[in-house]
């Protein structure tokens, strides 16, 4: 059977996903568009339905599926030309563990896009747990979007930067313009790599706890880089330095 109306309850519920509160809430989130669904198989993340528009005609991957008009999936998407299939999954727990390979912390990270983009290429990167202080949700449509399924397959962590700092406890790498230069920097074994906000770089209390501070050489014509450009740098270089010394 077909849901046609946008007041059922499901179809709001669904819906309400949308808004940071009611994901808070209900522990869900969406995925959108078949690549992402499809990829989510691969995760160990729980699934609540799997919704797909009465025109859609791609892969469903044998996932049962709830079937909803054009008009109710356009109402569910939030895509610009949406493709007509969307999951909606658990987000899994989110309290802070202690790590002992190289990690991240995000401090302060505001814009959803440039979040995506760090949890995917992260886990490109092999950092596989990601620390979050006070930043913005990840499980936000456009960050979820942008993550290109990288927030299926990494380790999200949510704390106070007192919290995470002393559940970590490895040594801090800030990244901040007055470092060292990151590319003759060898690391230590383990670490955690920390990335500041946008506008205001790192908070004074992760900066203080740092161990190292390095920064990325840039022409004096440049006054900095995208947090997730510099992020992805800094990832990757990092364990280079590691692997060469």
């Amino acid at each position: 059977m077909m849901i046609t109306s946008k007041a059922n309850p499901l179809v709001k519920h669904v819906r309400s996903l949308k808004e940071k509160k009611f994901r808070k809430d209900f522990g869900e989130f969406i995925v959108e568009g078949e690549k992402m669904v499809r990829e989510s198989l691969s995760s160990s993340l729980e699934r609540m339905v799997t919704i797909v528009s009465a025109s859609y005609r791609g892969g469903t991957f044998s996932l049962p599926v709830l079937v909803v008009s054009d008009e109710v999936f356009a109402f569910l998407s939030d895509e610009k030309t949406p493709q007509g299939i969307l999951s909606v999954l658990k987000i899994p727990s989110l309290a802070p563990l202690p790590c002992d390979e190289p990690c991240l912390l995000l401090d302060g990270i505001s814009d959803p896009g440039n979040m995506g983009t760090i949890l995917r290429t992260a886990n490109a990167a092999g950092y596989k747990r990601i620390y979050l202080a006070d930043c913005t949700d990840p499980f936000s449509p456009k960050s979820v979007r942008a993550s290109m399924s990288g927030i299926f397959f990494v380790e999200l962590c949510v704390g106070t930067r007192e919290e995470i700092v002393k559940t970590v406890n490895l040594p801090i790498i800030a990244a901040d313009m007055g470092g060292e230069d990151v590319f003759s920097f060898c690391p230590p074994k383990a670490y955690i790599l920390a990335i500041g906000n946008e506008a205001n770089g790192l908070s004074s209390f992760v900066r203080e706890q740092a161990s190292h501070v390095v920064a990325i050489p840039m022409e004096s014509t440049q006054e900095s880089l995208n947090a997730a450009v510099s992020a992805g740098i800094l990832m990757y270089t990092l364990k280079h330095n590691y692997q060469r010394r």
